[in-house]
């Protein structure tokens, strides 16, 4: 946290950095409810994940019209079958709620620049005092309720507060650091049912192109000596097997990519809230003069 006294010596002016969230959050900047902490909205996204699917068909369309070379890659994702377009309607969404949920943590990252316990060695945390840092929140940030570590110490500071006790305290702390992992790992529960989804759309595709060509195999061996309808059914034969494997590959692909990416956001989450953790230690428990119970 930012540290330090203005001349006059109130330790609550050493930041004048304000957070506002109804204002500052990626999703409300549009006109969308904002979801809770990290937690990303559906709708915003879903709107998001259209846009780009639209914006990526439409630019393979016209690569392949003015560079005809490139209509193998285009053909991947046009010319084998309908499992293509949920697959890749289903990796822009899981890309977009991995972006705002990126965005959001940033915007929570945030609040750890914000003093709010007074820096001095001789500062200590009591019933009289709580009330000023809660009210030091209140005058930095619109609601701490919306921030995932001042969120944490409005609820141990209104505890102490109103009862007095460290033991209450500790275990409002402790509590709360539990329901915020709880609530970072069921923020992922959308995005990991899309990470699984995608590689079943992928063997989708491939029973639905083993089975046209197997079918076309079978036009192939009745078609005797016609030199023309062998021709014909084998074209077939190659293109089933083209849907078959082509389809899981690119399903592969985008699941892999998600995998990275939701693995590098979830170790930035998980170091965001062990920050919150030392702070909640060291600046909320490490100063508690309270009678025990």
């Amino acid at each position: 946290m930012t540290t330090g006294t203005l001349p006059n010596g109130n330790p609550y002016e050493a930041s004048r950095k304000v957070l506002d969230w109804s204002r500052c959050d990626v999703e409300r900047r549009f006109g969308f409810h904002g979801g809770r902490f990290t937690t990303p909205g559906k709708v915003p996204s879903f709107i998001l994940a259209l846009l780009l699917a639209a914006t990526f068909y439409t630019t393979i369309i016209l690569l392949q019209q003015k560079w005809p070379h490139t209509r193998w890659f285009a053909a991947m994702f046009l010319e084998r079958g309908p499992c293509p377009y949920p697959t890749m309607l289903l990796f822009f969404w899981a890309l977009t709620l991995l972006f705002i949920k990126w965005r959001k943590l940033l915007f929570q990252q945030r609040s750890f620049g914000l003093s709010i316990i007074p820096q001095e060695p001789e500062f200590v945390l009591t019933s009289a005092t709580a009330r000023e840092v809660r009210d030091r929140m209140c005058h930095l940030v619109d609601n701490p309720h919306h921030f995932v570590l001042f969120n944490r110490i409005d609820l141990a500071l209104a505890n102490l507060h109103n009862i007095g006790h460290t033991a209450d305290v500790a275990a409002i702390l402790k509590v709360q650091s539990e329901n915020d992992e709880a609530q970072v790992a069921a923020s992922y529960g959308i995005i990991q049912g899309f990470m699984w989804g995608i590689p079943v759309l992928g063997f989708i595709g491939t029973v639905q192109g083993l089975s046209q060509a197997i079918g076309a195999f079978t036009d192939t061996l009745t078609a005797g000596g016609d030199l023309v309808a062998i021709r014909a059914s084998l074209k077939t034969v190659t293109g089933g097997l083209a849907t078959a494997f082509e389809t899981t590959l690119v399903a592969l692909v985008c699941a892999f990519a998600l995998q990275l990416i939701v693995s590098f956001l979830q170790a930035m989450e998980s170091e965001f809230l062990d920050n919150c953790n030392d702070i909640c230690s060291r600046q909320v428990a490490g100063r508690l003069r309270l009678q025990e119970d």
